[in-house]
């Protein structure tokens, strides 16, 4: 009976389930080690797994697998629709006080920011593979991507500019907040003035 409600979730949430999500359910997680025994589940990260016939959801797996990070630079600019670039790398954004060794031994690229920066600007969005993520907001990210520390490229920092200026969505005013907040504003003016 635990095994079908398993994978009801599983049908649920986009083909996923995640360890947490069955101790929330109060379910064992030997369901989860069974069904993956009987190919019903495959384990694609720590504490992810995905029904067989649905793709892999590598901005979900980093997430679970490192839950203080949020995606940021290009990987924030391709979930928010900034970029059709899908990253090469995924981009997560941590604290400055937590150790990035395990992220980066893993493949990730990471930045670490002041902890009074790190919540600025966080959201909720949607994977193209319809799981829900955390990752920086359009303005937050647009400012992150002009800071040369970050070394991004330019050509796409002036496509992702373009795009967010054309957008319905745009918001000037948290754009200026947040460029004053991470001291960019020098750098974002041209930007604007220029797409206006």
């Amino acid at each position: 009976m635990s095994q079908s409600k398993v994978l009801k979730l599983a049908y649920k949430n986009n083909g996923t389930i995640t360890s947490a999500m069955i101790t929330e359910e109060k379910i064992s997680r030997g369901h989860l080690h069974y069904l993956v025994k009987i190919g019903k589940l495959e384990h694609t990260a720590r504490g992810v797994y995905i029904l067989p016939e649905v793709w892999d959801d590598e901005f979900l797996n980093a997430q679970t697998r490192y839950k203080k990070s949020v995606f940021s630079l290009g990987s924030a600019l391709f979930l928010l629709g900034l970029t059709d670039r899908t990253p090469a790398i995924l981009t997560l954004t941590f604290p400055s006080s937590y150790n990035v060794t395990a992220p980066r031994n893993q493949g990730y690229r990471c930045n670490r920011v002041k902890n009074t920066e790190f919540n600025l600007g966080i959201i909720t969005t949607t994977t193209p593979a319809g799981n829900l993520v955390k990752t920086y907001n359009a303005e937050r990210t647009l400012c992150d991507i002009v800071k040369p520390s970050n070394r991004v490229d330019i050509q796409l920092i002036t496509a992702a500019f373009k795009q967010y200026m054309a957008s319905y969505k745009r918001n000037l005013p948290l754009l200026s907040e947040y460029a004053k907040i991470l001291k960019v504003e020098k750098k974002i003016k041209p930007y604007i003035e220029v797409l206006q």
